[in-house]
């Protein structure tokens, strides 16, 4: 496999995890206006991503292939449950 194949592997398989961090923010802001934003929209979505891309990895390791459907439900999960957190979903 070559540099631009691999290249190329790796921006598919983290691909779900990257749009992700940025549609959750923006969704969370339209949908969630009471709440306070604790992070900028850029640092949300860097830390969305670094979670995101964690389950993705640990998806990748426990099944063996990536695109399951219980890893993408994993993501989903667990970026929206840090966007809660991080929006101080803890207080209400």
């Amino acid at each position: 496999m070559g540099l631009l194949a691999l290249l190329n592997h790796a921006v598919n398989f983290l691909a779900p995890a990257l749009w992700l961090a940025w549609l959750l923010p923006l969704l969370g802001r339209i949908f969630m206006k009471k709440r306070p934003v604790a992070l900028m929209l850029p640092a949300q979505a860097a830390l969305l991503f670094a979670v995101g891309s964690g389950v993705l990895l640990a998806g990748l390791v426990v099944f063996g292939r990536d695109g399951k459907m219980l890893t993408y439900l994993a993501l989903l999960l667990s970026m929206a449950t840090t966007l809660w957190w991080l929006q101080g979903g803890w207080r209400t």
